[in-house]
């Protein structure tokens, strides 16, 4: 399975996001620590989820990357992260 579609179902199933964008950006750390040359190394995230609601913005990124857990240990070296309530976002 691709990482970006592992990490949409676990995002899914763990946020139930009213909007999810998942950006590849690996292609502009190419070369550089931690960039693999298949790709799918660094991500821009934006999610908007009422998970979110009442949460700092620390508490929601460690919401992210508990979801996250196993591609951030064995093949994301970064992420990019735009968590949003959905009165945030609108």
């Amino acid at each position: 399975m691709r990482i970006r579609t592992a990490m949409e179902n676990k995002l899914k199933a763990a946020l139930n996001p009213e909007r999810l964008e998942i950006i590849d950006n690996s292609a502009r750390h190419a070369g550089h620590a931690g960039a693999h040359p298949e790709g799918e190394s660094h991500f821009k995230l934006i999610v908007v989820s009422s998970a979110f609601e009442g949460k700092s913005r620390v508490q929601r990124q460690r919401l992210v990357y508990d979801a996250l857990a196993e591609e951030m240990a064995n093949h994301v070296h970064a992420l990019e992260l735009q968590t949003l309530t959905p009165a945030e976002a609108a």
